[in-house]
């Protein structure tokens, strides 16, 4: 059924069921947005001095920042389409857009770019990056978890064989990539939602449970790959000093050299682009997966501290913008927009200070990556335009009756 308009006399048809150029920009969380724009500016910033470093030091392979800046521009409008959505349009939708992004991981093995002994990225030549679906994948996970959740808050067993469905199947996809990182990143987005939307706490511990014994299992049993088994290794023994300090030029170079610049920072930091990080050109993967540590170090614990309280209270007004939003799919959309930065900021951190093993995640919004910048502006939009939007619904629960 397509949606009327808004004086009931024709239904809608064409980009207008899809699209309302009518904005209440009143309504709009400008607080959210300008925070997430500030984060954008903020990684635009510390790539433009990582670039600086390597021009300075004649480095074989420089950072870029020109390029990362066209990346941002390109994928700006992702941020105004998701704005422009009808929510209407988006729930029934829902599904169909899963179904493409489940389709185009689907095509990595045949059509798919290798790097690092995988297949996750299409080339895209005349847009500026390669575009990893796996990305666009988690945004269709939080719609159709959104839709699945729609009409059920997963109070008898029968209501969970859809939204696991949904879930798992993506999961076993990108980890057969072998992206195991991005895969698990599905977990936490994932439980939030089952437990805003009613699931009972004590399922859900019981879920967690049993997800954590069987990764030890895989662990211990050698069920994961080669390099996922170091990775996990290297970050048991990485807890004691003396065995990081040990093994600082072999399996856990990286968490060293992450753990260095982020104690060279000290209290207020070395200054802009004057970090180890920089200078030395040690830290691997700085501009993305490392951004953390190079920002701790040449902010200090002072900026790595207004780091985390700013993204804190980012995830926090998204979900605030969800717990007043009536209608039950926009507020689970919204929901798990707060829970994707939020799991992806404490993963990224977590990671840069040894607390949780390497993942090779970026930090959305900050670090570079199209495909990365894609997804998070393109699902800032749609919370935004959804909150923005709220329509009167009949169902008057809130998230936790």
């Amino acid at each position: 059924m397509r949606p009327w308009s808004i004086k009931g006399q024709r239904p809608l048809s064409g980009w207008r069921a899809a699209l309302s150029l009518e904005v209440p920009w009143w309504r709009l969380d400008w607080p959210i947005l300008l925070l997430g724009a500030g984060f954008v500016a903020l990684g635009l910033l510390f790539v433009e001095h990582m670039a600086r470093a390597d021009e300075l030091f004649a480095r074989e392979r420089p950072i870029l920042a020109g390029s990362q800046l066209k990346k941002a521009i390109v994928v700006a409008p992702a941020l105004l389409f998701g704005l422009l959505l009808r929510p209407r349009w988006l729930r029934r939708n829902a599904y169909l857009l899963y179904g493409l992004a489940l389709v185009s991981v689907a095509l990595l093995p045949v059509f798919g770019l290798e790097r690092n002994g995988t297949k996750s990225w299409f080339q895209l030549p005349l847009v500026g990056f390669d575009l990893q679906p796996s990305e666009l994948l988690k945004l269709g996970v939080i719609l159709a978890l959104a839709r699945a959740l729609y009409r059920t808050h997963l109070s008898e067993a029968g209501d969970w064989r859809l939204p696991a469905l949904l879930v798992l199947v993506p999961m076993a996809m990108v980890a057969a990539q072998p992206d195991l990182g991005t895969a698990m990143t599905l977990v936490p987005i994932s439980l939030g939602m089952f437990w805003l939307a009613g699931a009972r706490t004590r399922w859900l511990v019981a879920l967690v449970a049993v997800v954590a014994l069987a990764g030890l299992a895989a662990w211990k049993l050698e069920w994961i790959h080669g390099y996922q088994a170091k990775r996990l290794d290297s970050w048991v023994s990485g807890f004691g000093s003396q065995e990081l300090i040990a093994n600082r030029t072999g399996d856990e170079y990286h968490l060293y050299q992450a753990r260095v610049a982020i104690g060279n920072g000290g209290l207020a930091g070395t200054g802009l682009g004057r970090g180890v990080a920089n200078e030395a050109g040690h830290l691997p993967e700085r501009e993305s997966d490392s951004i953390f540590a190079v920002i701790a170090e040449e902010t200090g614990f002072l900026g790595a501290s207004g780091l985390v309280a700013a993204y804190l209270a980012f995830s926090g007004l998204l979900l605030v913008a969800a717990a007043r939003t009536r209608e039950r799919f926009a507020r689970l959309v919204i929901a798990g927009a707060g829970l994707y930065f939020a799991a992806h900021f404490a993963i990224n951190a977590g990671v840069n200070l040894g607390l949780v093993p390497m993942t090779g995640l970026t930090l959305p919004l900050v670090s570079t990556g199209g495909s990365s910048l894609l997804a998070s502006l393109a699902l800032l939009g749609l919370a935004l335009g959804l909150s923005a939007r709220a329509e009167v619904g009949l169902d008057q629960d809130s998230f936790r009756e």
